[in-house]
């Protein structure tokens, strides 16, 4: 049992910025459940999945533990995301649908699950979608086009759910998941100054599942540095 504190279950928590929003909720006293294919989670997650979330039956089993033991569900964090990075005539129809699966029909899955616990619980669910929803590199056909899915289904999932659930979507831009060196040009590309960092979209996650966000619903919020508004011409 989570002892009356708010419970949130984040999928792809293992690292990154599932990682960086699981931390973020647990330093803030939410009981945060996480869930992803690799086999441990964050120290500061009360508890940890193992599952396939693109997977119909892991994800029933996967809602299914968290009323069996968190008996509540007040937050839904959808984060969990796969790129396969190939140009279209070698893009196989099993990767395509692959990507499509964990990073769009996952989110559709789990807010069916858990949609009877959200209710009663008057919470929210958060998509994590990409800067990618509006502008493309070559060969990423697959991501663009699941994470473009998501910021759809969550205004859709906004309307259908209201006023009992609040759904909303982060698009981040460069954000840096793996520690890497950054140049200088790196960061001075952006607007902001710099390359965002995982908890760059925690703050604004736990804004968004808390109660300050309650007149907010079927919204986008880009988290980019200014990248998506910066006019770029090559000499």
């Amino acid at each position: 049992m989570a002892e009356g504190k708010r419970v949130a279950l984040v999928t792809g928590g293992a690292r990154g910025i599932g990682q960086g929003i699981a931390k973020r909720l647990a330093a803030d006293g939410w009981h945060v459940v996480t869930a992803d294919t690799e086999a441990n989670g964050p120290e500061e997650a009360a508890r940890h999945v193992r599952a396939d979330i693109a997977d119909e039956a892991a994800v029933r089993a996967l809602v299914e533990g968290i009323a069996g033991q968190e008996a509540r569900l007040d937050g839904l964090v959808c984060n969990a995301g796969i790129m396969v990075r190939k140009p279209l005539r070698d893009l196989g129809l099993e990767e395509w649908s692959r990507v499509i699966g964990t990073n769009l029909t996952s989110t559709y899955l789990l807010a069916r699950a858990a949609e009877p616990m959200l209710r009663r619980a008057k919470g929210a669910i958060l998509t994590i979608a990409s800067t990618r929803a509006h502008q493309s590199e070559p060969d990423t056909e697959s991501y663009a086009a699941s994470k473009g899915g998501l910021l759809a289904l969550t205004h859709a999932l906004a309307i259908s759910l209201g006023p009992d659930v609040r759904a909303n979507v982060i698009s981040p831009g460069w954000i840096n998941v793996r520690d890497e060196r950054l140049s200088e040009a790196d960061n001075a590309q952006h607007p902001a100054g710099r390359v965002g960092r995982p908890e760059d979209i925690a703050s604004l996650a736990a804004w968004l599942l808390g109660p300050e966000s309650g007149f907010v619903t079927g919204a986008e919020f880009v988290s980019d540095g200014g990248m998506t508004r910066k006019m770029i011409y090559e000499d």
